[in-house]
């Protein structure tokens, strides 16, 4: 069942920042790690400092003033109110593109994406661009029962594309909204003219595995490296988010050390001891983020998606729409184009940026934006 579209506002009490910088204020630290880089994870030291910002310094109403100069919107469906943005170009030919987000990431990330896609400069293609919530994550609802895996969220993005009134849009996403965007791409429900992704979800193929080349041997070691030292979060999130929850709902400090880890591990933000977040981020675009998650208490309710869906199989098809890749160098691992081949049928966008990581949107918004625009002009309208 599918609801009406509302607007809605971003309007979050002010006992609800009282609360925060209370708890910020009586934060309890464990004692600093044992050694000297972030092999233990996010330093004490930066986590004292980001505390100290975020709690003196910070401005919420910022962020919160930059997403209601936005059209905000709700839309219930099968039971869970789904919240979007909806910016409209002025552009008479202008395309609808739906963008979604992952996790620990959220609709944030696409903000200084925004004014180029739908208002380009000079003859850049433009885009009404439609960027919801996951569901459980950010201001969209929490679901109440299991089954909202990456098919039913990507089913569920036909829909909310088809009540806005779109009959062929793009779709493109990366880390979850990547899995939901290839789902997207092999449901072909007929709305869909074409997906780009910045992440591949896709397994090496048997002849990877038996006779890999040179690209394909780094990209196999980093998927080794992953699961090996860099995954604990998705197995914890992944088997049990409910225990995981009550920490992430009760400190602030611990939700906002979860989610920037990975902002320095997953990104281009340098190498080795000199690697660190607000190399590529604003600190201000980083708390915006994590506010996202505290605010609305989706520490457990983002991380129920991995218990649906990380590692599980979905559908047994291809993505049959044309497809995009862009794969950043600093990516969690970068497949080659035969990987790929494995999900997406007719991929006709093939490319390496030369920087950029897991957030592209938010750490290379024009990168990102070029890419966008290219991946789809190969594609028919």
């Amino acid at each position: 069942m599918v609801g009406a579209i509302r607007d809605f506002t971003i309007d979050i009490p002010q006992s609800a920042l009282d609360d925060l910088a209370d708890r910020l204020a009586r934060t309890r630290f464990p004692e600093a790690e044992t050694v000297d880089d972030w092999s233990q994870g996010i330093p004490l030291a930066y986590v004292e400092e980001l505390i100290g910002y975020w709690r003196d310094t910070y401005d919420w109403r910022r962020c919160e003033a930059a997403l209601n100069a936005y059209p905000n919107h709700k839309i219930e469906i099968d039971g869970v109110d789904i919240h979007f943005l909806h910016i409209r170009s002025s552009h008479d030919d202008a395309r609808p593109l739906l963008l979604t987000h992952g996790w620990p990431g959220s609709v944030v990330e696409f903000l200084e994406c925004v004014g180029p896609l739908t208002e380009p400069e000079g003859d850049g293609p433009a885009f009404h661009l439609v960027i919801p919530s996951l569901p459980g994550f950010g201001f969209s609802g929490k679901p109440r029962a299991a089954g909202w895996k990456v098919e039913k969220i990507a089913a569920a993005w036909h829909e909310m594309m088809t009540a806005l009134g779109y009959e062929r849009w793009y779709a493109q996403g990366g880390d979850w909204g990547s899995a939901v965007t290839a789902a997207i791409g092999t449901q072909d429900l007929g709305g869909c003219a074409g997906v780009h992704v910045n992440m591949v979800f896709a397994p090496p193929p048997a002849e990877v595995l038996d006779k890999p080349d040179e690209e394909e041997q780094a990209a196999l070691a980093a998927l080794a490296h992953y699961q090996a030292v860099e995954n604990g979060y998705a197995q914890q999130q992944s088997t049990k988010p409910q225990t995981l929850g009550y920490a992430l709902a009760d400190s602030p400090a611990g939700q906002m050390a979860w989610i920037v880890e990975k902002f320095r591990t997953w990104s281009d933000v340098g190498d080795g001891r000199d690697a660190h977040p607000e190399n590529g981020f604003a600190r201000d675009r980083l708390l915006d983020n994590v506010m996202i998650y505290w605010l609305n208490n989706a520490g457990a309710s983002s991380g129920r998606l991995y218990w649906e869906s990380f590692g599980k199989p979905g559908s047994d098809g291809k993505v049959t729409v044309p497809a995009g890749c862009s794969i950043f160098p600093q990516e969690i691992f970068a497949p080659s184009r035969r990987w790929a081949e494995g999900l997406f049928a007719d991929i006709v966008y093939w490319n390496r940026p030369e920087k950029g990581g897991h957030f592209a949107a938010m750490e290379q918004p024009a990168l990102f934006v070029e890419e966008v625009r290219a991946a789809f002009a190969a594609m028919p309208g």
